[in-house]
């Protein structure tokens, strides 16, 4: 099944190569398997007991001292702390103790068995160190026994090594599993265990409770001494600034104030109007009297109104009587003196009135910037009130501040000295272990499965790859998908034959098999040449060792059973047929016959009535010269003529190029290939060498083929074997 690169991988040929080796990859698994039975059958079996932890993030406590150190465990940091602790070797160092698990035999070094080879004692009789420099254990190791501490350490590292801890998913329980060939021992360190965790963490509560309570009777005093400090600088600040009341007096100033701000934005008001009406005056008091009376301010008042009512009717008056009288009457001298007397009234008033918005305005400002001034005194003395309030309270706080912490640490010692001795845990065991009954490993069926497994896969592996590195040809389907060459027969492989005695075989008829299949070759070299007999046949293959003369030699003889046949050994580089046929020394042959030397009656050598050899004869320095001569052409021809069928041995192709020439002359070219020796590649560059040279390449003998080995690997050669008993033979065998 030997593939190139760029072949497809063919399913049906990989598990037709399986299931030829079916009985291989079987008795590979069985031993495997029965090997792994003897050992995992004698390994001591171990033994797994577990105990179940609640782990509650939150303890039932009685006082909260745990908030001084941070213990809340609301988060999955907590419990993976509490699954590390379990795993810690100060834990299994008080296990180790409490069992007294440094004499126990599992892992007492000093009681462990002595190792199959000891090395310090080899050395001791082979007295290396004599002549090696070197190391020996016994200058690494004291002659003694083992130290206490080393001894010990070594049994922590052990039994930590056999500890597991396994959270229960989604819960706060986690088991505790402890692995040992003793069961009973097992079940007491998972308990051990357990019980160790949970009085290491009351001893930690009990350490951390003192702690805190020396802690907390040192800083008690510091406190002390910061609240009366703070104390006295608030004493001393309110008999400084006189402080009784801060609280009245800051509402009597800032009463004050707001009735100050009110009577500023009324006088503000005042003042605006003031300054209002006094602008209108000031604008026209260079324009007389007569324009200042029309100002809205001096013309709103009521007795300017009057006036000037008084005016129009005495200016009413004057003219009308001028209209009658002339200027001297007395009646116009009275009207005229009236409305003089007139105008003078509103004259002044109008001037009063102007001089009283003036001193309104003046009023208004004055008032104004007194009341200012008060609500910058009042609001400045509240700043300053507000100022020391600020200090006071500062102080207070500070006082406050330090009595409550005062308050709060002497609370908490009394607390924890009244309950230094209760015991809060966050753990309980909830399910204890028990002596196991059925050993957790090693799990024998699995182990011994998966062994057989493995050894049926590695054997499949091995199958594969032996196939595909075996580039040799193992069937008839191998030689015709290879070399797209017919199968004219195969030959099987005879045990303990001679090579002079296989190429006598089908002349003795001693194994029908074996003659039979030289009668299939011969009827297929017969029936390839129905139209055209091979007159010439030469039989060659690739390299030496091949059996291509004991093909040649049963081939003539079966045809000699039918006509006159002539064998010719043509190999006169290592011939055979003269040593196959016991021909004496020096007997003349081909050579002796192409050079001329021995006539050709002299080189024929009668076997029976039709079968005639020429051997090899001398062998001479040039044989390709020879047989690529034209005597040797015509000496072919003659035979032709004497013999109805020549057989012609040749050299292998990939050795000389003898066979190339003889090709040249043959009608039909046999190529004999070894069964599970001859090269694919190899026997393909040698075919495509005779195609090129136009050889006829008949077809393929399939030589020296194991049929019994065949069988059992799932070749099939065709059904004679059996009918002619070749496989009783091979059981009988």
């Amino acid at each position: 099944m030997a593939q190139t690169l760029n072949d497809e991988i063919d399913l049906l040929q990989l598990w037709q190569t399986i299931w030829r080796r079916k009985w291989s990859i079987s008795t590979l698994t069985v031993v495997v398997a029965m090997l792994t039975a003897l050992v995992v059958f004698s390994m001591t079996p171990i033994f797994k007991a577990s105990s179940t932890l609640l782990i509650e993030q939150k303890t039932a406590r009685a006082v909260s001292i745990e908030d001084i150190y941070g213990l809340e465990g609301g988060s999955s940091e907590y419990l993976q702390t509490q699954f590390e602790l379990l795993k810690s070797r100060g834990l299994a160092e008080r296990v180790v103790r409490e069992l007294n698990l440094t004499m126990h035999p599992e892992f007492d070094p000093r009681q462990q068995p002595e190792p199959l080879i000891d090395l310090s004692g080899l050395f001791a009789s082979l007295n290396v160190t004599s002549w090696l420099p070197m190391t020996t254990p016994d200058d690494l190791v004291e002659s003694e026994a083992l130290a206490e501490a080393q001894i010990f350490d070594q049994v922590v590292r052990n039994f930590m090594e056999r500890t597991t801890i396994s959270p229960v998913m989604k819960t706060q329980l986690v088991k505790v599993e402890i692995e040992m060939a003793d069961a009973r021992l097992a079940a007491q360190a998972a308990n051990a265990l357990a019980n160790g965790y949970i009085e290491s963490q009351l001893e930690a509560k009990l350490d951390m409770t003192q702690t805190a309570t020396n802690w907390m009777n040192e800083r008690l005093s510091t406190l002390k001494a910061n609240l009366d400090e703070s104390e006295r600088r608030l004493q001393e600040f309110r008999e400084a600034e006189n402080l009784v009341d801060l609280a009245g007096i800051t509402t009597v100033a800032g009463g004050e104030l707001s009735q100050t701000g009110d009577r500023l934005i009324d006088a503000r008001r005042n003042r605006a109007q003031a300054e209002s009406q006094y602008f209108q005056v000031q604008g026209m008091r260079n324009a007389g009297w007569q324009r200042l009376s029309t100002v809205p301010a001096v013309q709103s008042n009521t007795l300017v109104q009057q006036f000037k009512a008084d005016e129009g009717r005495a200016r009413s008056r004057v003219e009308e009587l001028s209209r009658r009288y002339g200027a001297k009457h007395p009646e116009m001298i009275a009207a005229q003196s009236e409305l003089r007397s007139a105008t003078a009234n509103l004259r002044s008033q109008v001037e009063q009135v102007v001089a009283s918005i003036e001193r309104e305005y003046q009023l208004a400002t004055a008032n104004e910037r007194s009341l200012q001034g008060s609500f910058d005194q009042n609001k400045e003395q509240i700043q300053e009130i507000q100022r020391k309030e600020f200090r006071l309270r500062e102080l207070q706080r500070e006082v406050d501040g330090n009595r409550s912490l005062y308050d709060t640490f002497m609370t908490r010692l009394r607390e924890t000295s009244a309950t230094s001795d209760f015991e809060a845990v966050n753990a309980r065991i909830v399910d204890p272990a028990v002596e196991p009954e059925d050993p957790v490993k090693p799990k024998k069926k699995l182990i011994v499965a998966i062994a057989a497994l493995l050894a049926a896969m590695a054997g499949v592996g091995i199958v594969l790859l032996l196939e595909f590195l075996n580039n040799t040809f193992k069937s008839t389907e191998d030689v015709e998908n290879r070399l797209n060459l017919p199968v004219l027969g195969i030959l099987p492989l005879l045990k303990g034959k001679q090579r002079g005695d296989i190429a006598n075989m089908f002349k003795r008829d001693d194994d029908k098999s074996f003659n039979e299949s030289i009668r299939t070759i011969r009827t297929g070299v017969v029936l390839s040449g129905l139209d055209n007999p091979h007159k010439v046949l030469v039989v060659t293959s690739s390299i030496p060792g091949e059996g291509k003369s004991s093909v040649a030699a049963n081939l003539a003889a079966a045809m000699a059973q039918m006509e006159r046949v002539l064998l010719i050994d043509a190999d006169m580089r290592r011939p055979t047929v003269a040593k196959n046929f016991e021909f004496p020394v020096g007997t003349p042959g081909l050579a002796n016959l192409v050079a001329g030397t021995a006539r050709m009656e002299d080189c024929i050598q009668e076997m029976d009535d039709n079968l005639c050899i020429i051997p090899a004869g001398t062998v001479p320095p040039n044989p390709l010269e020879l047989l690529s001569s034209k005597r040797f052409a015509k000496a072919l021809e003659i035979l032709e003529a004497r013999f109805d069928r020549i057989v012609i041995d040749s050299p292998p192709t990939q050795a000389v190029s003898d066979a190339l020439v003889l090709s040249t002359h043959a009608n039909a070219v046999i190529y004999v290939i070894k069964s599970e020796s001859t090269a694919i590649p190899l026997a393909k560059r040698s075919i495509g060498q005779l195609l090129q040279n136009n050889a006829p390449v008949t077809g393929v003998v399939l030589n020296q083929v194991d049929i019994a080995k065949a069988k059992k690997q799932g070749y099939s050669y065709g059904g004679y074997y059996d009918y002619y008993g070749y496989s009783a033979k091979e059981k009988e065998a």
